[in-house]
């Protein structure tokens, strides 16, 4: 019996499950990118500022993999979470009633885009997919759209004869899971070549004004002149931060006015969310991520 009410409590505790008054507790999912201790302190300002705006307790929650967070969306043990496009996409083919997006991180220009970055180690001799012929190819996350979903499908447009499989013009490709692993596979010389995602504005020395890149530079986990970009892709839409249809709307009112705010109340904490330089966040709809929707459902068939 004691069990059985343990277990209970904590389904409740995580759930976050919503009482006649509003919710008992407020959970949100971080995606991958980096390693799950960097992840959790960057987001303790945030989580701060939620338990003030919302009067309850929250919990972040770093899943080791994008898939994590997408599941505890739809099983409603996430609450909040800023996805990638393609994860976005995921979640709604899923489920179209799941989550709603709500808002967008904003570059330094104003715009709203970024992009899958190729890139390879210098000294390597690699400066462009030609010189990947026979080399090993590191993708990030399945779940990724910049790690997986747009370079799999541009990358193949790029030159006759290119396919994503091991053992055709590639030697091998690989997951490595996630953005940070990609990184610091490539720079180690565990792959030859990888992508991964930046707005590309700024300098390549400083890992351009944000995304994964940024990140590593930021942990010192990599010198940017030890790398060279040999691809990009289009630009992509960045992806939304979303919340629970199900939440609410009081709650998704204050969370979103919170997020919207946050650049004007507090740039630090605003850099560690976003990975790096921006403007802050600024509201988005469904409308924007039609065509991610649409590639990652014709990917899947």
């Amino acid at each position: 019996m004691k069990k059985l009410i343990a277990a209970a409590l904590m389904t409740t505790a995580l759930t976050g499950t919503v009482s006649a008054a509003g919710i008992d507790g407020f959970n949100i999912g971080i995606l991958g990118g980096e390693n799950a201790q960097d992840r959790l302190a960057n987001h303790e300002c945030l989580k701060t500022y939620a338990e003030e705006a919302l009067g309850v307790p929250v919990k972040l929650f770093a899943p080791a993999d994008y898939a994590g967070v997408i599941q505890g969306l739809l099983g409603g043990t996430i609450d909040m979470a800023w996805l990638g496009a393609s994860g976005y996409a995921a979640t709604y083919l899923d489920d179209p009633e799941a989550v709603e997006p709500v808002l967008v991180k904003v570059n330094m220009d104003g715009s709203i885009g970024y992009y899958s970055i190729g890139f390879a180690r210098k000294d390597s001799g690699i400066k462009s997919l030609d010189d990947m012929k026979g080399k090993r190819f590191g993708f990030g996350d399945p779940n990724s759209t910049s790690g997986y979903l747009i370079p799999s499908i541009e990358i193949p447009q790029y030159k006759d004869g290119i396919t994503m499989n091991s053992g055709d013009y590639f030697a091998e490709v690989k997951f490595t899971g996630g953005h940070e692993q990609t990184i610091v596979a490539v720079n180690n010389g565990d792959v030859d070549g990888g992508v991964t995602w930046a707005d590309g504005q700024g300098a390549w020395e400083d890992g351009f004004n944000s995304g994964a890149l940024r990140k590593a530079v930021d942990a010192g986990l990599i010198d940017m002149n030890d790398l060279t970009e040999i691809w990009r892709s289009k630009e992509i839409p960045e992806g939304p931060v979303v919340l629970r249809k199900a939440l609410p709307q009081d709650v998704k009112d204050k969370m979103t006015a919170l997020i919207d705010g946050l650049y004007e109340q507090d740039r630090e904490c605003t850099y560690n969310i976003s990975a790096g330089e921006s403007l802050g966040f600024k509201p988005i709809t469904h409308a924007q991520y039609e065509s991610i929707v649409a590639a990652r459902k014709a990917k899947s068939q």
